[in-house]
């Protein structure tokens, strides 16, 4: 098939293309600027790279006709944060595709109430992010119902794996974190360290897209968790990794008024982001009907992020 997938270059297009080439597809990515993916691969040889610059083709109204001028038959849209460039989107594909497959996000569900999460509870998430990405899947799911338009949502945790810095221990992205649990020093954590944070390596988010074009009679007009096996608690992220640095984890827990004044603001505000989520998802639907098997844990996923960090 011919897939023109949006945002290519990033993250998980950087494992994603090479999958979609090997299963045989014609791929064209689409970016803002032109970039190489965060890993080689000889497969990017044979993908067509175009440019274009969404949000201005957005404004002036061309961005889904370009999109369309490629004749797709398959688009997978890594990049799309509004409602509004979503509605733009499936108005230019319309009848036009076989599939549209979103990349969303774990935070449509707000603070986690019952554990481990199913795509089928009540989404009250918040924040600009989580509250856009949920009126995403409100919108592609009703167009699906009302029209038949043939939409996917795939929903990401925390993504890593070589080229990113994971979410640390204490929730934010401060690289010292992993040094005093390698030197073995004092960590301190918030609260009693048990929110938890749900990665996911980012070639395992690449094989739940590759399930759902598999899988497309059942991946069609639903809409899929894709995460590691099991999320983790802080505390339990920093013993894991103090143990694969060959140390003990020589923790402190404080009271979230006390711990905050111990980090800048901004790593208090990260830190605050993803354990007031504290994300904790089920795979079991994406397991189901889109046979998807992660190959990752969370920690495996992370220390391989952390590798790469090393070498950088």
């Amino acid at each position: 098939m011919k897939i023109v997938i949006i945002g290519g270059t990033g993250h998980v297009g950087t494992f994603l293309v090479p999958r979609l080439v090997h299963e045989g597809h014609e791929v064209i990515s689409v970016s803002r600027i032109k970039r190489k993916p965060y890993q080689p691969n000889s497969a990017w040889e044979s993908v067509k790279q175009i440019q274009i610059d969404r949000g201005a083709a957005e404004q002036d109204g061309s961005f889904g006709k370009q999109i369309l001028a490629l004749h797709p038959e398959v688009v997978i849209d890594m990049i799309c944060f509004t409602p509004e460039s979503a509605m733009h989107l499936v108005e230019a594909l319309h009848g036009k595709i076989k599939h549209l497959l979103h990349c969303g996000t774990t935070w449509i569900h707000g603070h986690s109430t019952m554990v481990p999460t199913m795509e089928s509870q009540m989404r009250e998430p918040f924040g600009k992010y989580g509250i856009n990405k949920l009126a995403i899947e409100e919108y592609l799911l009703s167009q699906f119902q009302e029209t038949g338009f043939p939409a996917t949502i795939l929903h990401p945790g925390h993504i890593v794996g070589p080229g990113w810095i994971p979410v640390n221990p204490a929730g934010n992205f401060n690289s010292e974190v992993y040094r005093k649990l390698e030197r073995g020093e004092k960590l301190i954590l918030p609260n009693l360290g048990l929110e938890t944070l749900h990665h996911v390596h980012a070639d395992d988010v690449a094989l739940a897209f590759i399930c759902a074009l598999k899988n497309k009679q059942n991946s069609i007009g639903e809409s899929f968790h894709v995460v590691s096996p099991q999320a983790m608690t802080l505390r339990g992220y920093a013993e894991s990794l103090a143990k694969w640095y060959g140390k003990v984890a020589n923790l402190q827990f404080l009271p979230w008024e006390s711990w905050r004044k111990t980090v800048t603001k901004e790593e208090a505000d990260a830190t605050w982001d993803h354990i007031a989520h504290s994300p904790n998802c089920s795979i079991d639907k994406a397991r189901t009907l889109l046979g998807y098997n992660p190959k990752y844990s969370s920690i495996a996923a992370i220390t391989e992020s952390l590798e790469w960090l090393k070498n950088k």
